[in-house]
C-alpha cells in the first residue's frame, strides 16, 4: 500500500507514520506537513505542502495512493477563529475532495472526543453512536463537529471510498511535551517544576475528569484503520478515567480545590490579555466532555493499549520537566511562541 499522512510532522503524526512504515503491507509512506523536518524515519519520505485554500494541488499529490491519514490541524490562534476555520475546516475539506478527486481508495480522519455532544448526566461511556455536534463555545469542538458533518454527506456521495474517523481522547507522549506546553500553556508555565516533589500544590477544577492515551497506542489503532477492511467511526481511550487527583499522585503533590467557575474566570482573563493561549471555551467543552467506550475499537481493528493513561501522563510530564521534544518545527523544545 501506498499511504499520505497529512500533519505528519506532529504529536499523532510522528507517531502514525512510524506505525505505518513498520507495517509490512504498507511500502511507501508519504509524510505531508508545512515545513519538512530535519526527523529522519527508515521508510518514510517527506514533502512540503499546505492544505490551505489556495495551498498544494493536493489532487496531484494523492493521485497514485492507496489511504491517506488526515492529521493536519492547527491550534492557534485562538484569538483568530477565522484562521483556525481557514485550515481545519476548508483545509480538511480540501483533503477530504482531493481524495475523491485522486481516487484514493481509503479516507482515514482524526476526529476527536471534542466532536461528541456533551455527555449523558449518570456520566456512563458512550459508544460511537453518540451525537458529534461539539460544545459550540469552543472553536476546536466546533471545527472538529463540522467536519463530521461534512463527512456525513462526503460518505453518501462518494460510496466507492472507505472513510473511517477515529475519535481519541487526549494523546500524550514525552516527545509532545514542548508543542503542547506551547499550545495550550504557554510561555508563563513554570514547567521546570512540573516533577514530583517540587510543585507546591496543583489546583483541583470542580468537576474535571479526563481520559488520556498515549499517542503510540493511538498510532497503533490509526495503523489497523488503514490496513485492515474496517468503517466508520472508532473511539480510542486508556483506562482509568482521570482527574486532578491522579495527577496530583503522579506530581507526588497535594491539591488544592478550586471552584470551575473560578478557574474559567482566571483562564478568562489570562487570555484576553494574551498570557496564557488556551480560551475559556475549551475549558468549558473539556468539563462537558462524554466518557468513551473503546469496545469497537477492541474488536474490530485488534486494539490494545498498550500504556495506562496515568502512564501516558506520567510520560508527558516527564518530557514538561526536561524540556522534551523531536526534530520537526511543531514538536522541537526550541521553537519559540504560541502557534
Amino acid at each position: 500500500m501506498r499511504v499520505a499522512v497529512t500533519g505528519a510532522t506532529g504529536n499523532a503524526g510522528t507517531s502514525v507514520v512510524r506505525a505505518l512504515a513498520h507495517d509490512r503491507a504498507v511500502g511507501d509512506v508519504l509524510g505531508i506537513a508545512r515545513r519538512v523536518p530535519a526527523l529522519r524515519v527508515s521508510g518514510v519520505r517527506w514533502t512540503a505542502a499546505d492544505i490551505d485554500p489556495g495551498g498544494a494541488d493536493l489532487t496531484a499529490l494523492f493521485t497514485g495512493l492507496d489511504a491517506v491519514v488526515h492529521l493536519a490541524w492547527k491550534f492557534q490562534p485562538t484569538h483568530d477563529p477565522v484562521e483556525t476555520w481557514r485550515t481545519n475546516v476548508l483545509g480538511g475539506i480540501r483533503v477530504f475532495e482531493a481524495c475523491a478527486q485522486a481516487g484514493v481508495r481509503t479516507l482515514v480522519h482524526a476526529s476527536s472526543v471534542g466532536a461528541y455532544s456533551p455527555g449523558p448526566s449518570d456520566g456512563r461511556p458512550v459508544d460511537e453512536s453518540w451525537p458529534t455536534h461539539g460544545w459550540p463555545g469552543a472553536a476546536y469542538t466546533r471545527e472538529k463537529a463540522y467536519l463530521e458533518r461534512y463527512l456525513d454527506g462526503f460518505q453518501l456521495t462518494h460510496p466507492e471510498m472507505r472513510v473511517v474517523r477515529m475519535r481519541p481522547a487526549f494523546l500524550f507522549k514525552e516527545e509532545s511535551a514542548s508543542e503542547q506546553r506551547r499550545i495550550f500553556a504557554g510561555p508563563l508555565l513554570p514547567w521546570r517544576l512540573i516533577r514530583p516533589g517540587l510543585l507546591p500544590a496543583l489546583p483541583a477544577v470542580t468537576g474535571l475528569r479526563f481520559q488520556a492515551l498515549h499517542t503510540d497506542d493511538a498510532a497503533r489503532a490509526y495503523q489497523a484503520a488503514v490496513v485492515r477492511p474496517v468503517h466508520g467511526p472508532f473511539n480510542l481511550v486508556a483506562d482509568p478515567v482521570l482527574d486532578t487527583a491522579a495527577v496530583a499522585r503522579i506530581l507526588d503533590t497535594r491539591t488544592v480545590p478550586l471552584p470551575a467557575r473560578a478557574a474559567r474566570a482566571a483562564l478568562a482573563a489570562a487570555w484576553r490579555m494574551h498570557l496564557v493561549p488556551a480560551a475559556p471555551g475549551l475549558l468549558d467543552a473539556v468539563l462537558r466532555l462524554p466518557l468513551l467506550d473503546t469496545g469497537r475499537a477492541r474488536a474490530e481493528l485488534d486494539w490494545e493499549p498498550s500504556f495506562t493513561s496515568e502512564q501516558a501522563v506520567g510520560e508527558f510530564l516527564e518530557g514538561l520537566a526536561r524540556g522534551s521534544g523531536a526534530d520537526t518545527p511543531p514538536l522541537a523544545a526550541t521553537t519559540a511562541g504560541m502557534p
